[in-house]
């Protein structure tokens, strides 16, 4: 199963990882600070890398908070920086590199909302502390002075890191209806730390998730995918769902919930989904590292089977083409949350193949019908190795090591006929050419007829000489109507 949530942090454990992480960043740090301290500046570690630091996961994004605006930034950069960039120079914020690290400094703000907007209106304020007060989380409104390592932590964000608890630092209401975007932040937060989200925070999301609605696809999708890729995934999806967030954002998943069945005439398909998901997590080292497009699958690979449920006779439940059912329904959603067409393509492939595998029964498909499978899973296939086995979530142990020896089997008989055929590049004995050379035709619907002629006999007898392949093809052609 996937990892257990993190034990309690103890202060004195995060004033030596501070320290530690400190010294790791001591040269950009120091270096930085002092040039906006003798340009009569403040300038201040802020947000998530405080936070980071304190958790000792700090990376190489660095973001700070200073009291100059942006045109003195940028002009206290110059000669320092590696490159510098202003894409967020509206917002306040200046970006740069040196060496290895990605640095953005941002003039205090103090920003004002429309209620009806998705962009705030950015006014620069005029104190470190105004600055910390208008961030999401108390985690996230600790800043370090620099370059003479002030501490400054107004609303107790280091007792709720210490606590794992997210809490804001003023009332929610007012959070979350100045960002609604806060809300899916909180759950994001939630599976990337393992915090738990405190009550009155969770109060508020579920008050206002209709807020959510005036929030860009797209923002809502990269916080969605970040959810996702997070350690604990099950944590954040459990939220949105108890929150009603989901409803707005991913409305399949709390659909699933609905399918639980008060008779017990089939298993709760909601928990399922989750199960397979933590599962499929535990495969990824087959893909070197967190994988969105195996995760998504995972947890939308049954969302075909609301609309497919029937009750038959003697209590049967069945779920007839959820598999088919569940691709469209996945691909219209990705579509609304804006990705892109290859991970539509990847994500929706995967859930219409996920019970593909079922028929193979005791190892009794051809090794036609296993070209087929390794032809229909295209580059997808190493993620539908995966996603077929976390779907195995019965508590039956003699039944899940039947179907993993299955499996099992299925994947030797799949490299054997790659390491003979090299089934991922599998094509025709013959090509487009060949064929009009050897029909004497031109181009046109013709050939392509031959061709899929062609490669389902490949598929069927697998490979064959030149010579072969040309008297097939002309047995075939004398053959047509």
């Amino acid at each position: 199963m996937s990892s257990p949530t993190p034990s309690p942090i103890l202060i004195s454990d995060v004033q030596q990882t501070v320290a530690r992480e400190l010294r790791r960043i001591a040269p950009i740090i120091d270096e930085l600070g002092a040039r906006f301290n003798e340009a009569g500046h403040q300038l201040a570690l802020v947000g998530g890398p405080v936070r980071d630091a304190m958790l000792g996961r700090l990376q190489t994004d660095l973001d700070f908070t200073t009291s100059a605006h942006p045109d003195v930034t940028e002009k206290l950069l110059k000669g320092w920086a590696d490159a510098i960039w202003d894409m967020g120079r509206d917002f306040g914020t200046i970006g740069c590199r040196k060496g290895e690290w990605q640095v953005e400094i941002t003039t205090y703000r103090s920003e004002a909302y429309d209620p009806d907007s998705r962009k705030p209106e950015v006014a620069y304020g005029d104190s470190l502390v105004g600055d910390l007060g208008r961030r999401d989380f108390t985690v996230n409104s600790m800043a370090l002075t620099v370059p003479d390592r002030g501490f400054e932590d107004p609303f107790g964000g280091i007792v709720d890191l210490a606590s794992r608890v997210l809490r804001t630092p003023g009332r929610p209401e007012d959070s979350f209806s100045d960002d609604p975007l806060r809300m899916m932040r909180a759950a994001r937060f939630a599976a990337q730390l393992g915090f738990d989200v405190a009550p009155e925070v969770v109060a508020a999301m579920t008050e206002m998730a209709g807020r959510i609605e005036i929030i860009s696809a797209e923002r809502v999708r990269d916080e969605l995918v970040k959810l996702i890729c997070a350690p604990f995934p099950r944590r954040g999806l459990l939220l949105l769902v108890e929150t009603g967030l989901a409803s707005y954002v991913l409305p399949e998943l709390p659909a699933l919930a609905l399918e639980r069945d008060e008779h017990h005439r089939h298993k709760d398909v909601y928990e399922h989904t989750l199960i397979v998901l933590e599962q499929s997590i535990d495969q990824e080292q087959r893909l070197g590292g967190p994988d969105f497009i195996s995760r998504f699958a995972a947890l939308m690979h049954d969302v075909g089977k609301p609309k497919t449920r029937r009750f038959e006779s003697g209590g049967v439940v069945t779920f007839h083409h959820h598999d088919v059912v569940g691709a469209k329904i996945t691909a219209k959603r990705m579509r609304a949350l804006r990705f892109s067409n290859d991970e539509i393509d990847a994500v929706s492939k995967l859930v219409e193949l996920h019970l593909r595998f079922h028929g193979y029964g005791e190892g009794e498909w051809t090794d036609s019908a296993v070209r087929r499978y390794v032809r229909d899973a295209g580059d997808q296939l190493e993620r539908l190795h995966i996603l077929t086995r976390a779907d195995c979530t019965t508590r039956n142990q003699r039944k899940a090591n039947r179907l993993r020896a299955a499996y099992d089997d299925l994947e030797a008989r799949i490299e054997r006929l790659s390491e003979e055929e090299e089934l991922a590049s599998i094509r025709p004995d013959l090509d487009g050419t060949q064929i009009m050379e050897i029909l004497g035709i031109p181009p046109g619907r013709e050939v392509g007829e031959a061709y899929r002629f062609l490669l389902e006999l490949r598929m069927d007898e697998g490979p064959k000489s030149a010579e072969a392949a040309r008297e097939a093809l002309l047995e075939w052609w004398a053959a047509r109507p």
